[in-house]
């Protein structure tokens, strides 16, 4: 059942969830360390909100840094029980433009330096054919109806260890994958999310099309770094009014059950006798049950 919804900025939308709302900054501690920075409480609409810039302040933290173990479970500690994440991203495709949205349906990780899991000290073998919510999906493309903004329903996203962007061929790979994005963030997040037992769901902004599509040849660099910096500005916008609008329905369509909020249910696979009691203890909040 819903109770408050979590909103992730990632480049961009982080540094602007302010204009979102007024709120109260909260200082958070958990059993795997900081968030990334203080956790803005507050109301949209009358409804329980909680904003998180994934990068921290001045987007201190880059992508294989970021906190997501102690983000997560900050948020869950608040009470978060739907989480609408954004995260800025490559275009893979042709028919995804820049500045346009996608609401991600898939996930491939290609990560490989980060911690991806709540469960070091047992086994949980989680469910993951689906990576992201299908009910706060379903709102969010919903609510983007009006908004005068192009919104993709779906796509895959590549998430990469970074930080340096693709190679061409690396980017050719991808697109022979058939994957519509290529981000760096969304791992381990989405994992996560799900490990917390979160309805979950991402919005990718394209800013850009990576490195497949060349660029114009009379473009130089400095006039490709503000266009693309434009392009993550409008995208940026495009993620706050369908946030405005989503805020409510999601509060609304969460009052129905969903699968995402029982799916360790059969997943713990360590009998509770085994594991010291230091483990249950930072583990209470996710299996309160060990």
């Amino acid at each position: 059942m819903f109770q408050r919804l979590g909103i992730i900025g990632g480049s961009g939308l982080g540094q602007a969830l302010g204009r979102l709302m007024d709120g109260k900054p909260t200082e958070v501690t958990t059993p795997f360390g900081a968030p990334s920075g203080p956790i803005v409480l507050g109301e949209v609409d009358g409804v329980p909100v909680a904003l998180l810039a994934r990068h921290g302040a001045g987007h201190r933290h880059n992508p294989t840094r970021v906190p997501y173990r102690a983000n997560i479970h900050a948020l869950k500690q608040l009470g978060v029980t739907h989480v609408m994440a954004t995260a800025a991203a490559g275009s893979l495709q042709e028919n995804i433009h820049p500045r346009e949205l996608v609401i991600c349906d898939q996930l491939i990780d290609r990560t490989f330096k980060r911690e991806g899991t709540f469960f070091d000290d047992l086994a949980v073998h989680l469910e993951f054919a689906a990576p992201f919510c299908p009910t706060v999906r379903k709102v969010l493309y919903e609510s983007s109806h009006g908004l005068g903004i192009n919104v993709h329903p779906k796509g895959t996203l590549v998430c990469m260890e970074g930080p340096a962007f693709s190679t061409r061929a690396e980017c050719d790979l991808h697109r022979s994958w058939g994957a519509q994005l290529i981000g760096m963030t969304s791992c381990p997040e989405a994992k996560l999310a799900r490990e917390a037992e979160l309805c979950y769901a991402l919005v990718g902004l394209p800013t850009d099309y990576d490195c497949w599509k060349p660029h114009p040849e009379n473009v130089g660099a400095q006039e490709l770094g503000a266009l693309i910096l434009g392009n993550l500005h409008a995208a940026t916008d495009s993620a706050l009014a369908l946030a405005r609008v989503a805020v409510k329905a999601i509060a609304v369509a969460g009052q129905a059950p969903c699968g995402c909020q029982s799916t360790l249910k059969n997943a713990v696979w360590t009998d509770p006798k085994q594991l010291p009691a230091a483990v249950k203890e930072k583990l209470k909040l996710l299996l309160p049950n060990l």
